[in-house]
């Protein structure tokens, strides 16, 4: 990681980290209801992808197609869904969130339904070891 990046304090107060790839930060969104990972650039005043390098933005498709993966992986869900909406945190982040058609979002986005219900301590850690172990593995 840069000196100069920083992660955006709203992400930081919803997710656990579980691990740097090569240019992003691996992000656990602290909500049980749906399997969630958020990728990071690490890269400073980020907000579009086209803000990023040609190599930058080449790696960063790079490791969602390994973050895909993972979430299979870990959770067998029906679909991945990947989006960079950045209408609510303009820092530049992926979400990979694996979706199940009973889920209480299906088939629609999974923004704005519902509340946020964080996981358990101990089931957040297994999760997060299971993941980076996943990534490490990749």
């Amino acid at each position: 990681m840069t000196a100069e990046f920083a992660l955006d304090p709203r992400l930081q107060a919803d997710t656990v980290a579980v691990g740097d790839l090569a240019l992003c930060s691996v992000l656990l969104m602290d909500d049980a209801r749906f399997p969630w990972l958020i990728l990071v650039p690490r890269r400073e005043d980020v907000s579009e992808l086209t803000d990023l390098s040609a190599e930058d933005s080449a790696l960063l498709m790079e490791e969602v197609r390994i973050a895909i993966g993972v979430m299979q992986a870990l959770s067998k869900p029906d679909k991945v869904n990947v989006a960079a909406l950045g209408n609510v945190v303009a820092q530049l982040h992926v979400h990979v969130v694996g979706r199940f058609r009973s889920d209480p979002a299906w088939p629609g986005p999974v923004w704005g339904v519902g509340t946020r219900n964080p996981y358990p301590a101990h089931a957040r850690a297994q999760l997060v070891e299971r993941a980076g172990a996943l990534f490490a593995a990749a």
